[in-house]
């Protein structure tokens, strides 16, 4: 099954909702930067709350989504836009920890319990849109709550799953945005509440089959959702040979020649999906020379 996103109204307007299936996007991220389980746990969820994120956007609008926890896998990092494209990492991918009390992933344990989640929307100012919150419980999906209630001022309720197995590959992946909206009415809001209370994990409804549009009637119930939009959504880097060999360009020729006379050659890695770009001795000499 393909990922994709649903945007969605409920409760005749009160409510306004986003849910995704981001498997694929997530066993991509996993594949390409070799996440053992917690490292994808954490960055699954990161990149799953960053494409819905996005989809809140609009045209050429970008946001950075950044986790700097005191855990063993240090900042995750991840970009989304309108479009429905992600990319994103995690400093330390080979972390693993012992399952938590529930017998599953102990993301806290590896995101850690103190630090803070940042966004950055580039929304075509002078100056870019920047909220910050402290990390709340490590779990990632209570923390971004807190981000829209802070930061944001709109009251959320932010699901994001990830399964993973004993392989460390990707089983399912997933999650939702529900936002209240004002003048919600009470009865909107215990009715959701309600519901999100007696539901099934995310990345379980998404194993189980259910697609973006079923798992909104399980939270705000099928009768109450009216749907907006679906849009693919897929993991999609912006490097290229030109943009590195901008960066490299941009270091000087004094640190170029080094790096020539000391290597006889460079590699340079994308951080956001680990593409290795090769530059022989010709090709740095030729850089050299446009300087």
């Amino acid at each position: 099954m393909k990922d994709y996103l649903v945007k969605a109204l409920a409760f005749n307007g009160e409510v306004r909702a986003y849910t995704v299936r981001s498997t694929n996007i997530v066993k991509e991220a996993q594949e390409r930067h070799d996440t053992w389980s917690n490292a994808s746990a954490a960055l699954g969820r990161t990149l799953t709350a960053a494409t819905m994120m996005g989809a809140m956007l609009k045209g050429e609008e970008k946001l950075t989504l950044k986790v700097e926890g005191n855990g063993p896998i240090g900042h995750i990092l991840v970009d989304s836009n309108a479009k429905g494209e992600v990319r994103g990492y995690v400093q330390n991918p080979h972390v693993q920890t012992e399952l938590n009390k529930h017998g599953k992933i102990d993301v806290a344990k590896a995101v850690g319990t103190v630090g803070t989640i940042s966004v950055v929307k580039d929304i075509g100012m002078r100056e870019p849109f920047t909220g910050s919150v402290p990390i709340v419980s490590g779990e990632l999906g209570e923390d971004f709550t807190y981000y829209f209630a802070v930061s944001e001022q709109t009251p959320s309720s932010v699901g994001v799953g990830v399964l993973v197995n004993p392989d460390h590959s990707i089983l399912a992946s997933g999650g939702f945005i529900i936002q209240i909206l004002p003048g919600a009415s009470e009865e909107c809001i215990t009715q959701i509440e309600n519901r999100l209370k007696t539901i099934k994990p995310v990345s379980k409804l998404i194993e189980e089959g259910l697609t973006p549009e079923e798992i909104l009637y399980e939270v705000l119930g099928k009768e109450e959702v009216k749907v907006l939009e679906t849009m693919d959504v897929k993991f999609q880097c912006q490097c290229s040979r030109e943009r590195i060999e901008g960066a490299l360009l941009s270091i000087g020729k004094q640190e170029l020649e080094l790096i020539l006379e000391e290597d006889g050659e460079a590699e340079v890695t994308c951080h956001f999906c680990n593409q290795p770009y090769h530059y022989s001795d010709e090709q740095l000499k030729e850089l050299i020379n446009k300087l």
